[in-house]
């Protein structure tokens, strides 16, 4: 039987359709009468419905995949950060307004609704929702490709601010299903723990070749959803793994009544996919998360393997039709369970599993800190993947054998290329696993794959310099424009049409606009909107009334020491300080009033992190209760940052905040979501900061700070942050107030570690060297926004700007330059 052969009802677009599919959902999908039916009802119901409208496509996609034999990018990723999927998908298959009136006719608010759906805590920050972008622009290019991850039951957790402090609490997104995912329990793989390794022995039996056995297995269970491409019947699909007990029960300990003993093996063995990110501070979260890796790697290898052997019986066209790509170091144990199986399994010898897996290969660096460069302990990984840790010493004896035939013993050189760190505890640095296997290595933004090469990866990159690249990072203008801000995507499609969607170069037709009077207005009136919907969520959700005519100052990203929002910090206390002398001196102060928002979450064994924001907490209930502040400065911290909160946020922004030191941040992706949203960006030369002052036009961001090589030089000489402090009254007054109690006159010295980080211990990430510049550099912020009219020409010289940070572009140099493979084709 053909497809042809198959009769099936298709769905029909038309509000009337609609309604009676919604009515089919909620009655036999959902199981509710629609007088009982409950909100929660009803989106499931809807979502149903919207998702036969994906279904059809997905399936014709990936028919036309097998039938071109197209080669297949795999984007192996722990984060997918995906936010919510209802409004995306009306998008994309252009269904909004209908699916808006089907529902009114129904007396259902479509808004409502669609407030209701959990962001998918699949995962934490830039580096999951980089991934998702990435997987909505393949799907909108049309290249052949899945996502792999794990299906996590539990987000990293719930962030809830109580007494101004992070309070975790978790994070059960799937409380009420996932109406969008397809469970594929006929699609599981055996993953493998522990155990030990036999060689095999004999002539036939080839080089590296052995036997894994006495092992503890978990299955990986398929979730599978579909991605639709924008403007394109084209789709790809983000499969998820979730762990499964190979046996449910231990029935004899049941029977003998101890009814823990009968499921323990269960729990144990499903708490692998149980929670993003267990808590790495004890070494059975290390663990952990070591299992977690492997598991999804493992899963997915299997998978892809599996999808090629259906079209061929030998490997020898592998590296043409697959592409496994690696983002970060997280999946890099899918190098050697490439291996093991092409090995053990499938009988390769050495040298042609290693020339496939060198071929098939590519690997994305995030980060240059080496803290940041995943390692694992030899000790750890011999116990738990002991197959993995032979392949892996193998590959390294092979390696570094071949740089002493072309470079001679020199043993500094060896140790430094090594995959195993000998030095304080052998450590397997899955970094240059990565690097060794890959045929391409690229960096996320031109900074950062230029320091790539010349610090973590600087004896790679001379012996293998070809293998190094850059990919700056982008967003989808789909979600960070037209779903986030509707009237901005509104007043463009008024006045450039609504190609931008898929062509963000198109936005290059606003700068002229800049300076037409009409548009300027409509562009501030658009900001304005976007500023009252945060304004009111604020009120809604925190109770703090805050001034839409004041400038929304916004810092929203992970907690880290590196991305500096204690900087951000100290000019808020600066701030606050000047305006409380004027007051008591009974002179007038030249401020623009400001509204500061902070929003982000720091890691649960992350104290210093944790301790920033309450800083900022407690600098909030001290400058807002004060009445001498009054519309000139309010504070703002808003809980449980997520994609769905951004989306209100990045509109309203006016300022954009990215003041990392410069050379630790690889890119960034929200200072690109602020600039396409009308933000000025204030910022340092780090990440892709440098290539948006290219394009936006250096009058039109504001750079403060020491460069990548001003840094370099400050550390080299001895950097003394006291001379810092000593040198600058202004900084003095700061620091002393958060050191004495200032902001925590219940407890004075609940402060002095940062006082002591900042003054007495180093400063690591130099923000007293910083200080004076960006306090400077924000009176010059303050002196442009008096300007409305000169304020927002630049604004819209930002979106216009813009159109270079697209992932549509990323993904098209990674499709053309690392993955070679061509768009599916549909009829």
């Amino acid at each position: 039987m053909t497809i042809e052969d198959f009769a099936y009802d298709h769905p029909d677009r038309d509000v009337a359709a609609f309604k009676r599919a919604v009515a089919n959902k909620l009655i036999y999908a959902v199981g509710k009468d629609p007088v009982a039916a409950s909100p929660d009802d009803w989106l499931n119901a809807t979502a149903l419905a919207v998702r036969d409208q994906l279904v059809e496509r997905w399936m014709t996609t990936t028919r036309a995949n097998y039938a071109q034999d197209l080669k297949r990018v795999y984007y192996l990723s722990m984060e997918f950060l995906i936010g919510r999927t209802f409004t995306n998908a009306l998008l994309a298959v252009d269904l909004y307004s209908t699916v808006q009136q089907a529902l009114a006719d129904f007396g259902v608010d479509m808004s409502a609704l669609a407030e209701r759906e959990p962001d998918a805590a699949l995962g934490n920050g830039g580096l999951g929702r980089l991934a998702a972008c990435f997987l909505d622009s393949m799907a909108t290019l049309g290249v052949p490709g899945m996502g792999y991850g794990i299906r996590y039951e539990y987000g990293m957790f719930r962030q809830q601010i109580v007494n101004g402090q992070q309070v975790e609490t978790p994070d059960y997104w799937l409380t009420r299903g996932n109406p969008w995912e397809f469970q594929r329990p006929e699609v599981n793989y055996r993953v493998r723990f522990g155990g030990h390794v036999q060689k095999r022995e004999g002539p036939q039996a080839p080089y590296g070749a052995a036997d894994w056995v006495d092992t503890h297995d978990v299955l990986a269970v398929a979730y599978d959803t579909i991605i639709p491409g924008y403007g394109t019947q084209a789709t790809n699909t983000l499969r998820l793994w979730s762990a499964r007990a190979t046996e449910e029960i231990d029935l004899s300990a049941f029977n003998r009544g101890n009814y823990m003993q009968a499921v323990e093996s269960k729990n144990h063995s499903e708490n692998v996919s149980r929670v993003l990110y267990p808590d790495d501070s004890t070494p059975s979260g290390r663990e952990l998360r070591l299992h977690q890796e492997y598991f999804f790697c493992s899963a997915s290898v299997q998978d892809l393997l599996r999808r090629y052997l259906r079209n061929h019986t030998t490997f020898d066209q592998l590296a043409d039709k697959v592409s496994i790509h690696l983002n970060d170091t997280h999946p890099v144990l899918a190098v050697p369970e490439l291996m093991r199986l092409l090995l053990d399994q499938h009988g390769l010898d050495w040298d042609t599993a290693w020339g496939l897996t060198q071929k098939v290969f590519s690997y994305t660096n995030h980060t240059l800190m080496h803290e940041a460069l995943e390692t694992w302990p030899v000790e750890m990984m011999g116990r738990i993947l002991p197959r993995h840790l032979q392949i892996i010493y193998d590959m390294n004896a092979k390696f570094l054998a071949t740089v002493t035939e072309k470079a001679g013993n020199d043993v500094e050189l060896l140790r430094r290329l090594s995959l195993v760190d000998e030095a304080g505890g052998r450590r397997v640095r899955m970094a240059y696993v990565a690097v060794l296997a890959s045929h391409s290595i690229n960096g996320v933004s031109g900074l950062h794959s230029e320091l790539m090469k010349q610090s973590i990866f600087a004896d790679f990159a001379k012996i293998f310099p070809e293998r190094f690249n850059n990919k700056t990072n982008g967003v989808t203008p789909r979600r960070w424009l037209a779903q986030a801000n509707p009237p901005l995507a509104a007043l463009l499609d008024q006045r450039i049409g609504r190609g931008w969607r898929r062509d963000l170069m198109q936005l290059e037709a606003l700068r002229p606009m800049a300076q037409q009077p009409p548009f300027v207005r409509a562009f501030r009136h658009a900001k304005r909107e976007n500023k009252l919907r945060l304004a009111n969520w604020v009120e809604q959700n925190m109770g703090v009334v805050i001034d839409t005519d004041a400038m929304f100052d916004v810092q929203v990203k992970r907690i880290h020491e590196y991305k500096r929002q204690l900087l951000n910090v100290l000019h808020v206390i600066s701030r606050y300080q000047r305006i409380v002398a004027a007051h008591e001196a009974g002179e007038a102060i030249d401020l623009v009033p400001r509204v500061v928002v902070f929003a982000g979450k720091a890691a649960s064994a992350y104290h210093m992190a944790k301790l920033v924001i309450r800083l900022i907490n407690d600098v909030a209930s001290v400058v807002n209760a004060d009445a001498r502040a009054g519309k000139l400065l309010k504070v703002v911290f808003l809980p449980n940052y997520s994609v769905s909160l951004a989306e209100i946020i990045m509109p309203a922004a006016d300022l954009s905040e990215q003041i990392s030191t410069a050379g630790t941040e690889a890119s960034g992706t929200g200072n690109m979501k602020f600039a396409l949203n009308g933000a000025l960006t204030i910022g340092t030369l780090d990440g892709a900061n440098v290539e948006m002052k290219e394009n936006v036009g250096d009058d039109n961001i504001f750079i403060f700070g020491h460069t990548t090589p001003e840094v370099a030089d400050i550390r080299a000489h001895g950097y003394e942050p006291r001379r810092y402090y000593d040198a600058n009254p202004q900084l003095q007054r700061v620091l002393d107030a958060i050191r004495d109690g200032a902001f925590s006159p219940g407890e004075p010295a609940r402060y002095q570690s940062i006082f002591d980080t900042l003054v007495n211990w180093g400063d690591q990430y130099l923000l007293l060297a910083d200080y004076e510049s960006y306090v400077d550099t924000q009176a010059k912020v303050d002196a442009l926004y008096r300007d409305s009219d000169a304020w927002t020409r630049k604004a819209i010289l930002n979106v216009a700007g813009m159109g270079a940070f697209s992932s549509d572009r990323t993904i098209a140099e990674y499709a053309h330059t690392i993955w070679h493979t061509k768009p599916v084709m549909l009829g």
